[in-house]
């Protein structure tokens, strides 16, 4: 982290390291990116970290189509620590590598089936117009029903709570990753 210095985890508060704890301890397994960041404020990193849980484990969307959102939104961004934490999670739910080379590279991806191409087509207008045209409303409606169109818009919001908190705090992707978008 450029901007902020590691916590060290011996000077953190009672409350902090509760957080800490229930972070380290859960699916994640460690504390870092954001939630090091948001656990200067321990009441944020709780909450986010329990919503983050909600939309990376427990969404009604499928593995390949979350991570497929998620990638999406970290190009959008050039959230370099992002992309590189979740590529490797959407090959493993997969997404094949010429998918993922094409949103890291602007290109026009070629998808599996309707459904990643409705997430593809939300995720880039709501990270670049902000907004759903009733037409790709219509669409997304129709392919993933209400449920996993709610969940598709929660995860979209979470990992650009991610993106911001990375890129104002200049994370960067760990020492010896290779940094894969141009900023």
């Amino acid at each position: 982290m450029a901007r902020l210095p590691e916590i060290d985890r011996d000077t953190l508060t009672a409350e902090q390291q509760c957080v800490y704890d229930a972070i380290a301890s859960g699916p994640r397994g460690a504390v870092r990116g954001p939630l090091a960041v948001w656990l200067r404020r321990p009441q944020l990193a709780d909450t986010a970290q329990a919503l983050g849980r909600y939309c990376r484990y427990d969404s009604s969307l499928t593995k390949d189509l979350s991570e497929l959102a998620i990638l999406v939104t970290a190009r959008a961004w050039s959230s370099e620590f992002e992309w590189w934490a979740h590529k490797r999670h959407g090959l493993d739910a997969g997404l094949t590598p010429e998918l993922i080379e094409a949103i890291r590279t602007n290109a026009a991806p070629v998808f599996a089936n309707d459904e990643q191409a409705v997430v593809f087509d939300v995720a880039t207008a709501m990270n670049t117009d902000k907004r759903l045209s009733d037409v790709l409303y219509a669409r997304a409606y129709a392919v993933l029903g209400e449920q996993r169109l709610i969940d598709l818009i929660g995860v979209l919001g979470y990992y650009a709570l991610i993106s911001m908190t990375i890129n104002a705090f200049d994370v960067d992707a760990p020492e010896g990753a290779s940094k894969e978008l141009d900023l």
